[in-house]
């Protein structure tokens, strides 16, 4: 009895690992691109590359694509840098040139999105909020375990 519930803990903490760090990641290239965009540095990049990525279509689940576009771009001080980027217009294709916006310090994590502060705010607030949403569902469930285990042992 004490393997299963120490499994039925075991699997939500894994899955509050693995939430946390998602938003951890989307938090952290939210402020990367709004620094990017409040920098004041932008370059004119040439798109080299366009690729689509896919996951899921196992079973019932369905198939979700992403597009990736890499560009390469030069620094204000020479240095030529390149970086992929996911989300991009569907329109850009190889060879289009695109206004990219960096920071001094880590150009590397330019973006070529137009600045739209609403926009990103509003997408990262329901990716958290959704990620809020999974992370109260788990602590309930191992609290639920919890209360569970000690009425039974007792």
């Amino acid at each position: 009895m004490e393997f299963f519930v120490l499994f039925l803990l075991l699997v939500p903490v894994l899955i509050l690992a693995l939430v946390v760090f998602s938003m951890v990641k989307v938090i952290g290239r939210t402020r990367e691109v709004r620094r990017a965009w409040t920098s004041g540095l932008t370059a004119q990049a040439r798109c080299l590359r366009t690729y689509t990525t896919t996951s899921g279509g196992g079973g019932n689940t369905s198939v979700s694509t992403r597009l990736h576009h890499v560009y390469e771009f030069m620094t204000w001080d020479g240095r030529v840098i390149r970086f992929d980027e996911v989300n991009g217009p569907s329109t850009r294709v190889e060879g289009d040139l695109a206004l990219v916006y960096y920071t001094a310090d880590q150009p590397e994590r330019a973006t070529a999105h137009a600045p739209s502060r609403g926009r990103l705010s509003v997408g990262t607030g329901l990716t958290v909020g959704c990620f809020g949403v999974v992370i109260a569902f788990c602590v309930v469930f191992i609290a639920v375990v919890l209360v569970v285990f000690v009425a039974l042992a007792s």
